[in-house]
């Protein structure tokens, strides 16, 4: 497997980071440089099912990525970046014993969902997995890893609007970010004891946040 594995837990900053030809301070903690330090927006959210991101390399280096916002809020959240995975470290990451995983990703004709299959447990607590990456590149890891593309599928049937068009650009009106994706599947998966507005209002702030820093010097925003 190509790339590194964070959990949910504040990392130590020698070994994350390692030595950098940059002189900028940044966080320990979430890791961003001291100026765009995120810590003051984390929302603890209460949940039960595991959240497994793999996150494209590219996506590791966006200034505008929900992620990290994500995986300091969300106490069983486990991030590992990469593009391509062993199969042998894919399944591990992928199974865990007494859960059942699931694939947070559209049913699309490039990559149709596999017959729902009749060996899941009423009940059981969840893995959820969701690609962190551009519609493209989430495709591509998708059609490369037959163990992700088996996985039986969570779509979102209505996305809410998103909040991060902002900041990034979408090619479609139904992608949304994938902070607020993972937040809508454990709100559909896991009901009323599932409380997301504090999280929601958390990233909203973060996208104003980003939205005024790539305004033009001088530009007060009205037209």
């Amino acid at each position: 497997m190509r790339g590194g594995r964070w959990t949910g837990q504040a990392c130590d900053h020698s070994r994350v980071n390692g030595p950098s030809p940059f002189c900028r301070a940044t966080c320990v903690r979430c890791l961003r440089p001291q100026a765009t330090c995120l810590c003051a927006l984390v929302r603890p959210t209460a949940h039960r099912t595991e959240v497994l991101v793999l996150q494209h390399p590219q996506e590791q280096r966006q200034a505008k990525n929900s992620v990290a916002l994500l995986r300091l809020s969300l106490a069983q959240c486990e991030v590992v970046v990469g593009e391509r995975f062993a199969p042998e470290a894919l399944q591990a990451l992928l199974q865990r014993s007494g859960r059942d995983t699931r694939l947070l990703y559209p049913d699309v004709p490039a990559a149709p969902a596999p017959p729902t299959a009749p060996g899941a447990t009423a009940g059981a607590p969840l893995r959820l997995v969701v690609l962190d990456a551009t519609w493209r590149k989430s495709l591509r890891m998708l059609l490369e890893h037959p163990a992700l593309a088996a996985l039986p599928r969570l779509s979102l049937d209505a996305p809410a609007p998103t909040l991060y068009r902002a900041i990034r650009a979408a090619r479609r009106a139904d992608q949304v970010s994938t902070l607020e994706a993972i937040v809508q599947a454990l709100a559909m998966l896991e009901g009323p004891s599932f409380d997301a507005a504090p999280l929601l209002d958390a990233f909203g702030r973060f996208v104003a946040g980003v939205a005024a820093r790539q305004r033009p010097q001088g530009s007060t925003g009205q037209a």
